[in-house]
């Protein structure tokens, strides 16, 4: 699925993160999302790489990458801490600024990076979310019944990982095959690589860690940021599936505005998964904003 990219991990803020690394020219960091690995990526990457030096990583807790079990406070999860994982990376492969692109879990840890590193995230892409704060003072009925996980996922351990741990496949089969439009985005080889992550009860831990984290440290970190008025410096891009829950939940623009200075976006004619369902239009976006 990524032909002439070159698979490696690196030992960096105290663990291990797997990463492909692929292309030539400026530095583009991609990560993913819930409940998935750098192979988003794929219909993409590619493409991406005749104009960027790509580096698709695996987010702590999931794919190939290390999966601690979680602290007390589960800060060794939170944004901060999976960010300063890819900063740490980035650096260890030479690059002192960059690019970033982040979908779902991957967003929230692209934009921590960005009010955290003004300095060193260039340009900064965010794939349908809203911020986190945001999506959980605001919650709806709807939302919570299209991300009940959300709520799920945060319980006390071993609550979640054991209901997950007894059928991975159905929770991947319902939690992006649920969405607008099933599973039809996704290739075979994209959905074995997912399942056989998933099946890692280790993987399924630091998911749920990953969401510990979303509802208590990262959002004392934000409440922080809001009250200090801090907010992402660089050019953002905010795309959202028209056919998804940000559109009909939240108003993104609006959102964003709190939290970064020179924000834009718009929704695609997608649903949720943009990079696997719509990947020819997230190029038609990304590109010419990157370049610009």
């Amino acid at each position: 699925m990524f032909t002439g990219f070159t698979r490696a991990t690196a030992e960096v803020n105290a663990t291990r993160i797997h990463y492909l690394r692929g292309g030539n020219g400026p530095a583009l960091l991609l990560l993913h999302g819930h409940p998935q690995t750098h192979v988003i990526w794929h219909k993409v990457a590619q493409q991406l790489a005749q104009q960027f030096t790509v580096i698709a990583a695996d987010l702590r807790g999931y794919g190939d990458s290390a999966k601690p079990a979680g602290l007390p406070d589960h800060s060794n999860y939170a944004k901060r801490t999976m960010a300063q994982d890819q900063l740490e990376l980035m650096a260890q492969l030479g690059y002192r600024e960059f690019f970033v692109m982040g979908h779902d879990r991957g967003a929230r840890v692209a934009y921590r990076m960005a009010l955290d590193h003004p300095a060193i995230v260039r340009k900064l892409v965010l794939l349908d979310i809203a911020p986190t704060l945001a999506m959980y003072e605001q919650t709806s009925r709807e939302f919570a019944t299209a991300y009940y996980h959300w709520f799920f996922l945060i319980r006390p351990a071993p609550y979640p990982e054991t209901l997950l741990g007894s059928h991975p496949e159905l929770y991947l089969q319902h939690t992006i095959g649920s969405r607008s439009a099933g599973l039809t985005p996704f290739t075979p080889e994209a959905y074995d690589e997912y399942l056989r992550c998933l099946r890692d009860p280790a993987t399924i831990h630091g998911i749920c860690e990953d969401y510990r984290a979303s509802a208590s440290i990262d959002l004392e970190h934000e409440r922080d940021d809001l009250a200090h008025g801090r907010k992402i410096q660089c050019e953002t891009l905010v795309l959202w599936g028209r056919q998804g829950v940000i559109e009909q939940c939240f108003t993104p623009l609006s959102a964003w505005q709190a939290l970064a200075d020179k924000v834009s976006g718009k929704a695609l004619d997608c649903g949720h998964y943009i990079p696997e369902h719509a990947p020819e239009a997230l190029l038609a976006e990304v590109l010419p904003f990157f370049a610009g």
